[in-house]
């Protein structure tokens, strides 16, 4: 029978926030709740609130499904095969971008949440990933194509869908509102009622849907269900900021937001326990935990303020921001875990540096962006002046130093930006280009119009295996090293996401990171050298947690660093990860 372990508690819990959502509606919106569940097979065996579980293995891949293609072969196939062949014991979770049909954006202006872009493949494909992998899937809960049959509907005056968007008077007074874009709010809409306005956060293309229907919520909740059918593990809460409006206010982060967040949260426990609720919010640092709620929220929360403050600090040759922002990350629930990554198919977001870095600083990075051959995307303030949302630039070629050449300082920073997102508590992302080092992609950027399409370059297998096979290649070096980096750190129990952490304070040329197993069986030290010149410590570190040693191992290298004459020495841009070696 359903449900029999699910407790009194959470289903009262559900139909308060309910009640806070929709009002009177509330016991009637239970109700339906409750008897959706088990639609698609999901949760009809009844299930008990659990912890979700995760360790040291856990590292996600960030793809498109069509990242990698071959000749007659459906390009999620390849991809699948290409991971198997070549990124065996790297990864364990694929978050395949949104992989259904679409008409803008790359994938997130969907027009059939139930569907795969018979482009890319069939459902079939996508099921055949958990062959070897977790999944991580986008529910793009925000907004949905213009294109979508919702949409159509709406224009056409038929139910549900004729009350699926939020209609707007042009006349009202929306200049409180954050916007991500610098595009207009309202779209103008020609349906079967005259013309209307319709809410547009991210583009006209992308219609925002009104959650103060909770039609639309259950919608959202339907589509979940056959996501965790499919075989989604991890479900990431696309743009889920803005999921609110109320004129008047910024329209983002309201409570009514957080209150949807957590409903989630209780909802899931219900019907799949080890299912994982991670929020994209790209916003400053503050802003951005606050998903964790009071631990009733996201269970991982995008680190968005590290791609850009670590190459700030790469660039700079100082330590200090990082280790300042670092060392005052709160200390979350054993249900709770940051989503580390520097790249993405977005840009690099500069929102969360707000409040990290002084004013020289920032326009010191953007001018730096220029130089590289990037560009730089920018937001509507509410006094209607703009200001830079994020930086369009490969995060290999952020940290370059001619847009001509590729050079061994490129390089080392680049993979000691990695190893210190792979040492830092938490589950790391990796974006698929990352892991050779792309490059900017300029043809992309021409064909498309696009300042995102710099860094969303696809490769066919041929030419993306001539660039990791040949020894004279960046990529071959770029990807041989994070292939090392990854499967060590898959093999130690200090790099456990909940493990304790410890920010050292050293130099302000170095960052310092002290791991611990949650069992205390391993302990490693994470040292960087921020700096273009060698940097030498004394050793032992004060403070370090380490038994009695007169040597570490950097497993990095495989090599014993003596240390008996009271000082270590790291090269320019180097990182280790040492454990400690007995006298």
């Amino acid at each position: 029978m359903m449900l029999k372990s699910v407790s009194s508690r959470i289903l009262q819990r559900i139909e308060n926030r309910l009640h806070f959502l929709y009002g009177d509606q509330a016991h009637g919106l239970a109700n339906r709740l409750y008897m959706m569940i088990g639609r698609y097979g999901v949760g009809i065996n009844g299930h008990t609130p659990a912890a979700p579980g995760w360790g040291e293995q856990d590292v996600v891949l960030i793809t498109y499904g069509d990242m990698i293609h071959a000749p007659e072969e459906a390009p999620l196939a390849t991809l699948k095969r290409v991971l198997d062949e070549r990124m065996s014991g790297m990864v364990n979770t694929v978050h395949i971008l949104p992989f259904f049909p679409y008409s803008s954006d790359d994938g997130f202006s969907v027009k059939d949440y139930y569907a795969v872009d018979p482009a890319l493949g069939t459902w079939r494909d996508v099921e055949h990933f958990r062959d070897g992998y977790a999944l991580m899937f986008d529910l793009v809960i925000n907004h949905v194509s213009r294109q979508s049959q919702w949409f159509r509907d709406y224009v056409s005056d038929i139910a549900p869908y004729r009350h699926f968007f939020l209609e707007m008077d042009p006349a009202t007074d929306l200049s409180a509102v954050v916007r991500p874009r610098n595009l207009p709010l309202l779209s103008e809409t020609q349906t079967r009622r005259g013309k209307r306005h319709v809410w547009t956060t991210f583009s006209p293309d992308q219609v925002d849907l009104n959650f103060a229907n909770p039609d639309v919520l259950f919608e959202m909740l339907d589509i979940l269900m056959w996501y965790i059918a499919k075989g989604a593990r991890i479900i990431r809460l696309d743009a889920i900021a803005f999921l609110w409006k109320i004129p008047g206010t910024p329209c983002v982060h309201l409570t009514q937001t957080h209150e949807v967040v957590k409903l989630l949260r209780d909802f899931i426990p219900m019907i799949a326990p080890e299912v994982l609720l991670l929020t994209e919010t790209n916003v400053p640092h503050e802003e951005n935990i606050s998903y964790f709620g009071n631990g009733d929220e996201a269970h991982m929360v995008y680190q968005f303020s590290l791609p850009p403050l670590l190459a700030h600090g790469l660039l700079t040759q100082y330590a200090g921001h990082v280790t300042h922002w670092a060392e005052r990350l709160p200390v979350l629930n054993e249900d709770q875990a940051f989503f580390n990554f520097t790249a993405s198919h977005d840009g690099v977001g500069v929102r969360p540096l707000t409040g990290l870095i002084d004013d020289k600083a920032f326009d010191a990075l953007i001018d730096h962006v220029h130089r590289m051959g990037g560009r730089v995307s920018f937001k509507r303030n509410a006094d209607g002046t703009e200001s830079p949302y994020e930086l369009n630039i490969t995060y290999f070629d952020l940290l370059g130093e001619n847009p001509a050449m590729v050079t061994d300082t490129q390089i080392a920073r680049f993979l000691s930006s990695q190893a210190i997102m792979l040492a830092m508590r938490g589950i790391p992302g990796i974006y698929f280009n990352s892991l050779f080092g792309a490059r900017n992609d300029q043809d992309g950027v021409n064909r498309t119009g696009q300042s995102r399409s710099i860094n969303r370059q696809k490769w066919s297998e041929s030419e993306w295996l001539g660039m990791i096979n040949d020894p004279q290649h960046h990529a071959h070096r770029v990807f041989a090293a994070y292939q090392q980096m990854l499967r060590i750190r898959r093999a130690h129990r200090a790099f456990h996401p909940s493990g304790p952490q410890r920010v050292l304070r050293i130099l302000d040329t170095l960052f310092a990171l002290e791991r611990t197993a949650p069992d205390s069986s391993e302990v490693i030290l994470h040292l960087t050298n921020f700096a273009a010149a060698p940097t030498t410590i004394d050793w032992p570190v004060a403070g370090l947690n380490w038994p009695p040693a007169a040597s570490a191992q950097d497993l990095l290298t495989d090599r014993v660093c003596g240390l008996s004459d009271g000082s270590l020495t790291l090269a320019p841009y180097q990182s280790v990860w040492l454990t400690p070696v007995s006298a």
